[in-house]
């Protein structure tokens, strides 16, 4: 313990508050809140710790504590200090992503991604989802069987889905009210649960449509009735006697280590399953409490809390009015714990395996550190540029954080076109236009800063920082004669060759990877978009606000050449849908 964190120490109050602790360089670490800021920090210096617990404390060189009134402000200021900072050693049972929702606007029978519930009136919200990926299914299939409002502003002209009969065409004028609550509430019925009425209307007419001999339509029919089956055989993956919203959570301890397992519960069924294991900061009650406070900050909390844990009832129940905890002894919920329980155990057993790798990703950035000179690279800044032959030219940069995709920071640059060949100039500034407003907006920058390229590069991005002024540590991954990543170089030109079986360079190439995949998937759309724009240039009667429209329902060029005229008059007139389809035809001859 330094005599400065000594002297610290004696100055915490008993009150509640939140605590930074800060490594030698100043860099907040971790952030924890606390009942009584003496007795939760003291602990960190006055109890013999271990594993990443003593290597945080170990790293402590000074720390700072905000008081606050009451734990519940404690706990929303720490929640947002974490997002804010992204502390090395902070461990949430949640990750930055919350569950994902599928929300419906009743009075326009609209359906969308949320995730959080409860936050727009008029709105009613179903899950939460395991994934993203099932919401976003379940939504294209319902928009496929309701004719649901599929844009957000209404456009000037009904589009391609009211000629499918997928849309009431709200954009025609005052849709009727009551059809409007009619589709909404099929929708609510569906995610509910009830999809009988669904089912049978769509046999009806996979039937009518078989029998009048249009086996297309009737093959498409059969498939949708299959993929309505099967969103509803995974919604009762298991299934309550009641529908009572209900998370079930338990923990265990082992080694310095503490495993949180939370099933989700929602209209009877079993919706996810969350589990994490993390060090053990202090009393594993106090966690457990901790993060279920930071969960339900979060998302909306359920209607029951399964949970055995003393003095749970009395906290989160005082904290959340209309939650209720329980702690069953026996019965269909003390089993469900007992699932979770189970789940939590394996959770613990699948750290310990895999404890080795993360740890190794940690002394690699240590090593990277060692061997640049600079201190720990907790966030890691890379840039690239991409262009073909100087058409539509861009940059991008992505940002790890302790060895992560840090997506919150990832930013797209467009470039000049009289830049495009310059690799200098666009290096230059893109940087410059990274970091002046974090300069000037006071945000946190980056600990290093990777170019892809060589020693022109590196200068390039030094200049761009010199503009603004700040200094950041600026390296660049230079290529050997096959084009092949070799090792580091700085702004001397000392090279740093790198063995490449080594850890270190498979996660420096992952990085690399990661920003030349943003910046070309970045270019590709960017290039498409203009290659649409000068198509339609030669088309009298087509201007901004319409090729707009085109791209929004054809984002690329195999979309458009695919398009009828039938459907393009959706949004077109006649002449004008047909000119725009002998323009793909051309552009199809063209490019054969």
């Amino acid at each position: 313990m330094t005599p400065l964190v000594e002297r610290l120490l004696s100055l915490l109050p008993e009150e509640p508050g939140v605590y930074l602790m800060k490594d030698e360089g100043g860099r907040i670490i971790y952030v924890g809140k606390a009942k009584s800021l003496k007795k939760r920090v003291s602990q960190y210096f006055l109890r013999p710790q271990e594993g990443k617990v003593k290597a945080m404390r170990d790293s402590v060189s000074s720390f700072d504590f905000i008081q606050v009134h009451s734990e519940k402000e404690a706990l929303v200021l720490e929640m947002n200090l974490i997002k804010e900072h992204r502390p090395r050693f902070n461990v949430m049972l949640m990750d930055d992503s919350h569950y994902p929702y599928i929300a419906l606007r009743t009075k326009e029978a609209r359906l969308f991604l949320s995730r959080k519930a409860g936050k727009e009136k008029g709105t009613i919200y179903f899950g939460p989802f395991p994934n993203s990926g099932d919401c976003y299914r379940t939504i294209a299939l319902l928009n496929s069987l309701f004719p649901t409002r599929k844009c957000r502003s209404l456009p000037a002209k009904p589009c391609l889905y009211f000629g499918m009969g997928q849309c009431l065409a709200p954009c025609l004028g005052k849709v009727d009210e009551e059809e409007t609550r009619k589709v909404a509430e099929g929708i609510r019925k569906f995610l509910e649960g009830d999809a009988e009425e669904v089912l049978r209307s769509l046999r009806a007419r996979m039937k009518e449509a078989s029998e009048s001999l249009r086996f297309e339509e009737a093959g498409e029919l059969r498939d949708k009735i299959a993929a309505v089956e099967r969103t509803i055989s995974r919604q009762r993956v298991e299934e309550m006697g009641d529908r009572t919203a209900r998370d079930v959570l338990a923990y265990c301890e082992r080694e310095g280590y503490l495993a949180l397992a939370l099933l989700t519960y929602r209209g009877g069924r079993l919706l996810g399953k969350r589990a994490k294991a993390f060090p053990s900061f202090g009393p594993p009650e106090e966690q457990v409490l901790e993060l279920v406070e930071s969960l339900y900050q979060e998302e909306e909390p359920p209607k029951e809390l399964v949970l055995t844990l003393p003095g749970a009832k009395e906290e989160l129940e005082g904290l959340y009015p209309g939650l209720h905890v329980l702690s069953p002894k026996e019965g269909r919920l003390h089993e469900m714990q007992d699932i979770a329980l189970l789940n939590a155990r394996q959770e613990l057993d699948r750290h310990f395996l895999s404890a080795r790798l993360e740890e190794g990703e940690e002394e690699m950035l240590e090593e990277l550190g060692r061997l640049l000179h600079v201190p720990f690279p907790e966030r890691i800044d890379l840039f690239d540029n991409s262009h073909l032959q100087g058409a539509a030219p861009v940059g991008a940069m992505v940002s790890f954080k302790n060895g992560k995709p840090f997506k919150g920071e990832y930013r797209k640059f467009h470039l000049k076109e009289d830049e495009a060949g310059d690799d200098f100039a666009s290096m230059r500034d893109i940087v410059e236009r990274r970091y002046r407003p974090c300069m000037e907006e006071g945000r946190p920058l980056p600990g290093l800063i990777l170019v892809d390229g060589g020693l022109p590069q590196v200068h390039a991005a030094l200049e761009g920082l010199g503009r603004i002024p700040v200094e950041i540590p600026v390296f660049g991954l230079y290529k050997n004669e096959r084009h092949e990543t070799e090792g580091i170089l700085d702004k001397e030109g000392t090279l740093y060759p790198l063995d490449r079986k080594s850890p270190l360079f498979f996660l420096l190439m992952r990085m690399q990877d990661e920003v030349h995949r943003f910046a070309i998937s970045f270019h590709r759309k960017e290039r498409g978009r203009k290659m649409v724009s000068s198509l339609f240039a030669g088309i009298p009667g087509i201007g901004p606000r319409r090729e707009e429209l085109l791209r929004k329902h054809y984002p690329t060029l195999e979309s458009l050449r695919a398009a009828s005229v039938e459907e393009l008059m959706q949004i077109l007139p006649r002449d004008l849908a047909e000119k725009v389809r002998a323009l793909g035809e051309e552009d199809d001859g063209d490019n054969a």
